[in-house]
């Protein structure tokens, strides 16, 4: 049975239903399992249709975990096995049953899966980062979430999964900024691979840098970076030149981390700049509510360095 997705994709689509989720810190996840125990979980937005495994066609020298491609109204995309690419327990069968089609950093493509269960709403603060164990298992599980009873969701890592299969973004020869040896940028990003990336930018800009891994653990440290340039008469802005934020991070997301940036006087003249492989229009939007600077899509290092250059610049 094909899940009807018609009602849920004019929500979707629609920029005001989305703005209403900007800020209040919560997210809408689509459960899924891979024939296993185990449930996992999808951000909804990400989400284009689900549906019944279609015919895919076999293709030589397909990365691992990569069945085949399909074309859909006239796109062709590829298809991957998600239980290719985590080790779990039991059989799981080869060719998942459904398959959700996701849009990741401007990229369609199918994932195969075993059967869809439905959506739900939880608080981001509810969203916590996984244990050391499921890190170890190539980091493919960015978060996980506690329904209750004991049940868990695991997030996963659709950026590490495409880097397993695809390869890691190229970053290209980056023209340095025109900065201070001092200029410092701070960015908060969930993701392993994502960071990895955004440091390499950082560096061919010229500029240094320090991170968090989530939105709880990004505004305490800002906060702590403000409360000091308090006490020593010095504006954050010498301190930290630019934010840069993801949008979807485990206890506080980047809507609800650039509000309490821009609530806070001392953040003065520090930019907000969103990078987030959910890169419609609605989603800019959503970020735009906020009071983000910029939005750049995941992930293009050409773009990101930039759009950073002229906020890094003096």
């Amino acid at each position: 049975m094909t899940m009807n997705f018609a009602e849920k994709k004019n929500l979707l689509e629609s920029v005001d239903a989305r703005t209403k989720l900007a800020g209040s810190n919560q997210m809408e996840i689509l459960l899924f399992s891979l024939g296993t125990r185990e449930t996992f979980g999808i951000n909804v937005f990400k989400v284009r249709e689900v549906g019944r495994t279609p015919h895919i066609t076999k293709t030589p020298n397909m990365p691992r975990g990569v069945e085949g491609l399909i074309s859909l109204r006239g796109n062709v995309i590829p298809v991957l096995s998600l239980s290719s690419f985590l080790q779990l327990e039991g059989e799981v069968p080869p060719i998942g049953k459904s398959m959700m089609v996701a849009e990741y950093s401007r990229r369609t493509l199918g994932f195969l899966v075993d059967e869809v269960d439905r959506i739900i709403r939880v608080d981001w603060e509810k969203v916590k980062a996984p244990e050391s164990v499921l890190v170890a298992n190539q980091g493919l599980i960015s978060a996980v979430i506690e329904l209750g009873g004991g049940h868990l969701v695991s997030i996963l890592d659709v950026e590490q999964i495409l880097a397993n299969a695809f390869g890691e973004a190229v970053v290209v020869d980056i023209q340095p900024a025109r900065v201070e040896e001092d200029t410092t940028v701070f960015f908060v990003d969930d993701s392993i691979v994502a960071r990895k990336k955004i440091a390499e930018v950082l560096d061919k800009l010229g500029v240094k840098h320090k991170h968090a891994t989530n939105g709880v653990e990004a505004l305490t440290r800002l906060q702590a970076i403000a409360a000091h340039c308090q006490q020593i008469n010095k504006p954050v802005r010498d301190e930290i030149r630019l934010i840069l934020v993801d949008a979807e991070m485990p206890e506080m997301d980047g809507y609800v981390l650039t509000k309490n940036i821009k609530a806070d006087p001392r953040f003065d003249g520090v930019p907000v700049v969103m990078h987030s492989s959910l890169s419609s229009e609605a989603n800019r939007a959503m970020g735009k509510a906020v009071g983000v600077d910029a939005y750049v899509g995941k992930f293009d290092s050409e773009i990101l360095a930039d759009t950073l250059r002229p906020l890094v610049e003096r």
